[in-house]
């Protein structure tokens, strides 16, 4: 017992209560800490299948507690690989994630456990379970059955031998496309050049020079040099902003050959990865990957998601035609007498938007600091769900210096949950776009609640010059939306893991509460009430609130044809897509491209070899999935707007039972049957073709 506390006192990834000790990870304790986990997990298996009692307590309890140690291992070294990434942890990780894999198919894969299942399913206690617990045992059992439960000799191994091969081809995609992004930058020497820039943009690109030049840290907003980055903050407003349209060309060409070249070219991965999947689905007897995908969904077949598609295209084909021709002409009537191409798109929808609108992205920033758009967060979610936020740095160790700790209460002083907030990009270490992630989930240990802990990641603007982020309205928009999903892992109220949170959701429905927060940001009280100009402490004038509400639905048509070439990119390469065939996953999104957009992409665009969404992440045969749950974020948030969202009282009773079916079931309930339980219908599609600014589409 003494070696065994002295060990966990050495290895920070061997303790099993508290907050994980951030700051004390370090490479060289993975392998030692995940192989100790494992080992002991593999005993208890052993145990447990051989006085395997099928019952709640007899077999979920202890596959529960089997979890928490992983939680505190190997879930702290995944969450690390997004955020403190580097090559030294890249090389553990990769010595012990085939052992990882292995673990998870034996646990999947146990006759014991999965008989076990199945006779509390079948037995006279199962009318006894609640509906959380039942719904956990079904999915066990389904997941038993994904994981090759069913097969047997050569058919399980080879099995086994594709899913530890795609969890490496999985993780090789993700580090392609980070070191892909790192690795290229574009400087600007010539103030003259920089013309048009908006202040924050000088400021990052100022700042990334000197992250890379430490020696010699010269660079200034004012005088430069400048280095633009395929990373979001720098790359988009870039695009948005710069004159030259040469280098907006060399910009965007890297941008859409990331990781399509040399030894981080994602091409054959993608092919294999394919393969490797429909060759699982085939093995399971399901025709193709995306049966296997939606055996798990909401949705109940391809052909329903194939039927949104269509129907959401012929609402958004036409607008996105005239908002392409609106840039053509914007762009002659300019002085380009080159045909409109890609890298002139969001420059000349830029010009379009502030022509239109009157107002630009300068003059919103300022009104926007990072710290009292939180306020803002917390304040809304205080008058909606009755719950309350508070600082609590320090009380928790944390992997970055930027990263922020909170305590969340319920009205009084009741804790309910905490979470961590990692704001700022940081292109040399963390991975791009913005994630909500468990860290420890609510349940039950030793008779006490353990209460959520989870993980808020953006890539937002860093704070320059002595003043704090200004943020771009999109990243006020994207915390909105993480914390939705946060808000959804904080305030379950089921005490099951396995169903606490996001955890059980079907994943075209984890995006229901996320969605849902962002329509807030174009609610005048809310949007008003976080602003304050970081110079003068004004509040955002009335002007415009309302030229940010009329922007809304700028080329939502050309933004909506983006997300369904996406999908049904997706669909089409899990469905009919052939890997070994004569055709390229690049051919595929060529057709898909041409036939939805009236600007054909480039033929050399690898843009596949960046979509780690699908290729290194959860939605495989699921991005459909955005818009799917889109249709009821919509839905939901029109229940508010037909109450009156100057109703206080009424918005404040809706957002209690908003907390207490959306928030508070996680994967606890069937989500159709929570989304009734708050609409007391089913969803429509009306309101989020009304919130986008297009009109239903015509029947037939």
């Amino acid at each position: 017992m003494d070696q065994e506390k002295r060990s966990q006192t050495d290895n920070p990834l061997l303790v099993e209560t508290g907050f994980p000790p951030f700051d004390r990870v370090e490479p060289e304790h993975v392998v030692p800490a995940v192989r100790q986990v494992l080992d002991r997990a593999n005993e208890r298996v052993d145990g447990l299948e051989k006085s395997l009692v099928p019952t709640w307590a007899g077999l979920l309890g202890p596959l529960e507690q089997l979890n928490i140690p992983f939680e505190y291992s190997w879930g702290v070294v995944s969450h690390l690989m997004g955020v403190k990434n580097s090559d030294e942890l890249r090389q553990a990780h990769e010595q012990v994630l085939a052992d990882v894999v292995q673990f998870g198919l034996r646990l999947n894969q146990s006759p014991a456990i999965y008989k076990g299942l199945l006779a509390i399913r079948d037995g006279d206690a199962w009318g006894e379970l609640d509906e959380a617990q039942q719904r956990i045992v079904e999915q066990k059992i389904r997941a038993a059955k994904h994981a090759g439960v069913g097969l047997r000799g050569a058919a399980r191994e080879r099995f086994n031998a594709i899913a530890r091969e795609l969890s490496q081809l999985h993780t090789d995609f993700s580090n392609h496309v980070l070191d892909a992004t790192k690795a290229f930058a574009f400087i600007i020497t010539d103030a003259g050049e920089t013309a048009g820039w908006p202040e924050p943009l000088k400021q990052i690109a100022a700042q990334s020079w000197n992250g890379v030049n430490r020696e010699d840290p010269k660079a200034t907003p004012d005088d430069g040099p400048w280095r633009i980055t395929l990373d979001y903050p720098s790359y988009l407003p870039f695009m948005e902003h710069h004159r030259n349209r040469n280098h907006r060309e060399l910009v965007y060409r890297a941008h859409i050959l990331r990781a399509s070249t040399g030894d981080l070219d994602n091409s054959g991965l993608i092919d294999r990865i394919l393969a490797l999947r429909k060759e699982k689905a085939r093995l399971l007897g399901y025709a193709n990957y995306a049966d296997l995908s939606l055996d798990s969904k909401m949705a109940p077949d391809v052909a329903a998601v194939e039927k949104m598609f269509s129907e959401l295209v012929q609402a958004a084909r036409q607008p996105s035609r005239t908002e392409l021709e609106d840039l053509r002409q914007l762009a002659r009537a300019s002085g380009q007498t080159e045909p409109l191409a890609h890298w002139d798109v969001p420059f000349w929808a830029e010009r379009l938007r502030e022509q239109r609108f009157r107002f630009t992205d300068d003059q919103l920033r300022p009104y926007f600091p990072l710290p009292r758009v939180i306020d803002g967060l917390f304040s809304l979610c205080t008058r909606l769900f009755g719950v309350t936020f508070e600082q609590a740095d320090g009380l928790a160790p944390v992997w970055h210096e930027d990263v922020r700790f909170y305590r969340v209460k319920n009205g009084s002083d009741e804790t309910l949950a905490w979470f961590y907030l990692d704001p700022y990009s940081r292109p040399e270490e963390k991975r791009g776009g913005a994630w909500m992630d468990g860290c420890l989930s609510r349940c039950t240990i030793d008779g006490e609640l353990r209460h959520p802990v989870v993980h808020l990641c953006c890539n937002g603007t860093p704070p320059a010059e002595g003043r704090p982020s200004l943020m771009r309205f999109s990243e006020v928009t994207t915390l909105f939306h993480e914390f939705g999903h946060g808000l959804q892992g904080m305030l379950t109220t089921v005490d099951y893991s396995d169903a606490a949170g996001t955890s059980g959701i079907e994943w075209d429905a984890v995006e229901v509460a996320s969605q849902f927060m962002e329509n807030w940001c174009y609610h005048k009280p809310t949007l008003v009430g976080m602003t304050k100009h970081v110079e003068t402490g004004e509040t955002l004038p009335d002007a415009l609130f309302d030229k940010i509400s009329a922007a809304r639905t700028f080329r939502a048509g050309s933004m909506f044809m983006r997300q369904l070439e996406f999908g049904m990119t997706d669909m089409r390469l899990h469905t009919a897509f052939d890997p070994e065939g004569k055709a390229t996953v690049f051919d595929v999104h060529q057709q898909i491209a041409r036939d939805l957009n009236p600007l054909p992409p480039l033929p050399e665009s690898r843009f596949l070899c960046s979509f780690s969404h699908i290729f290194a992440g959860g939605y495989a045969a699921g991005y459909y999935s955005y818009k799917w749950a889109e249709v009821l974020s919509a839905d939901a948030f029109a229940a508010f707007e037909e109450t009156g969202l100057d109703d206080e009282a009424a918005i404040a009773a809706l957002g209690r039972r908003y907390r207490d079916t959306v928030l508070a079931c996680g994967g606890g309930r069937d989500p159709m049957k929570v989304f009734h339980d708050f609409r007391g219908r089913a969803p429509r599609t009306d309101a989020l073709l009304r919130h986008s600014g297009l009109n239903s589409p015509s029947p037939g």
